[in-house]
């Protein structure tokens, strides 16, 4: 583990192409202090220039298209056509070139590495530091590009670093399984969660729902390692960790407005990063605000 990898990601841990003035950023996760990824989200102008290698794992969605790229990976160059949806893959620590001959909309998403390899390490065979990644340039993953406007989705709703943490993870499953050479091994059957670990789960929620809760505590309180306990978390509850835990916030929230707190306090006791993101998310999934709840609860 390299000793900065629970500081967030910031758009200085990136190659350099997020720096370039002439492109036109709409979002990013450099306030959201987001330790496991990092996204941006922009309109890139034509531009040609060639970047260093970095620690970390990069994915990049064209979110529009079509659009010629070209790149250069050691003097080996390919030139594609990339439509919406496809994807830029660079593997850590690889120098390279690229040339964009268009504008174009894009969401960069860089995954800790320190993520893959614990991913690898659950989901192939041998050793997961010989495991080698494959560079990609206009191929499709349909997972991948979810993933990615998802990204841009929590960007909007300036969610927290679990559920950014949630995304890191299931990106770099999904690089391990489709973008290695890794020997995939079976996977422990999808039953489900047993009572006793789903209460624990539950438990745990209920306890420290104003605290920065992790998928690895969750998984902990059940026993499982995180890629295990989200697949079986899922067939048990039908949602992901993530949402689940969105849901119970919102819940109590809603339970606590029936009392003399104010928002502010009723969001700071929920787990809510601040009372705006308490009411962006009470909104979408109860249809009304915290204070028009309050207020129909008096009428």
């Amino acid at each position: 583990m390299r000793p900065d990898d629970d500081v967030p990601l910031g758009v200085s841990d990136t190659h350099g192409i997020l720096l370039r003035p002439e492109h036109k950023k709409i979002a990013t996760s450099d306030t959201l202090a987001w330790r496991s990824l990092y996204v941006s989200r922009q309109l890139e102008q034509p531009y040609s220039d060639r970047f260093a290698g970095r620690d970390d794992h990069l994915i990049i969605v064209h979110l529009s298209g079509p659009v010629k790229v070209e790149r250069d990976f050691s003097g080996e160059r390919s030139r594609s056509r990339i439509t919406v949806g496809g994807l830029f893959i660079l593997p850590p620590k690889r120098d390279f070139g690229v040339s964009l001959l268009a504008p174009l909309e894009t969401v960069h998403l860089y995954v800790r590495s320190k993520l893959v390899t614990a991913a690898a390490s659950e989901l192939c065979k041998g050793d997961p530091a010989s495991l080698q990644f494959i560079p990609r340039l206009g191929e499709h993953d349909g997972l991948i590009e979810q993933l990615g406007r998802m990204a841009c989705q929590m960007l909007e709703d300036q969610q927290s670093d679990f559920f950014a943490d949630g995304i890191a993870r299931l990106l770099a499953a999904q690089l391990v399984r489709h973008h290695s050479t890794g020997l995939q091994q079976d996977l422990p059957r999808i039953t489900g969660l047993q009572p006793y670990q789903m209460n624990a789960v539950r438990e745990l929620i209920e306890d420290q729902m104003d605290e920065a809760l992790n998928i690895e505590q969750l998984a902990a309180a059940a026993g499982l390692s995180p890629i295990h306990f989200a697949r079986q978390f899922k067939r048990t509850t039908g949602t992901s960790p993530h949402q689940y835990l969105m849901e119970a916030r919102v819940t109590r929230a809603r339970d606590l407005l029936s009392t003399r707190l104010s928002i502010a306090e009723i969001a700071y006791q929920c787990g809510f990063s601040h009372q705006e993101h308490m009411t962006r998310l009470f909104g979408r999934q109860l249809g009304v605000t915290p204070a028009a709840y309050r207020k129909s609860l008096a009428d």
